[in-house]
């Protein structure tokens, strides 16, 4: 007689909202093995496959619409410190691309959240240069896309700042405008 399972066995239960933010704590600081670098892929654990939503909170509120910051402001291509090389490199295109986040579909405080997420896995996981897409979002009347407006001023935020370089639109091939190239910071040990 063969045993089957029964369908309420076999079902995965689904996460609390703590257990999904302690999971995602803990995988953020999982490192490959040597040699299997080129197999991850940093592709977004977003809340919406989770199946639960973050609530608006008003930190998030905040971040999401920043203030200036004493610190002279990343711009595309232009950051200080950076050199003529790597800003050329950078807007030809010629950067390895080591993780890729596209944010088509999410709402403003949702890919607020994801692109927080994803910069400082890459952070952690010293990842060199990413990949954002924002989609470009063009509208009637000329008007620029949520997103595309948002996520370079929040990578001006101190939150993000302290993982990245600096930032530029990707070449046509990998998105043109609906997209950034993001070189990251060295972690520091």
């Amino acid at each position: 007689m063969v045993n089957k399972k029964s369908s309420s066995q076999s079902k995965v239960p689904k996460l609390s909202t703590a257990e999904n933010t302690l999971w995602s704590a803990i995988t953020a600081t999982v490192k490959p093995l040597d040699g299997r670098n080129d197999k991850i892929s940093f592709a977004s654990q977003s809340s919406k496959a989770s199946g639960f939503r973050l609530k608006k909170s008003p930190t998030n509120k905040k971040l999401l619409n920043p203030e200036p910051e004493n610190n002279p402001a990343l711009h595309h291509g232009a950051a200080p410190g950076l050199d003529r090389r790597t800003r050329v490199r950078l807007r030809r295109g010629q950067v390895n691309i080591e993780a890729r986040l596209d944010l088509h579909g999410f709402g403003k405080s949702l890919a607020f959240d994801e692109l927080r997420g994803f910069l400082e896995r890459a952070y952690i996981a010293e990842k060199k240069s990413v990949l954002v897409i924002t989609g470009k979002g063009l509208r009637r009347g000329g008007e620029v896309g949520v997103l595309r407006q948002a996520v370079p001023k929040w990578l001006n935020t101190s939150l993000m700042r302290q993982w990245i370089y600096a930032f530029d639109y990707a070449a046509p091939r990998d998105g043109g405008e609906g997209a950034l190239y993001i070189l990251m910071r060295r972690r520091r040990r």
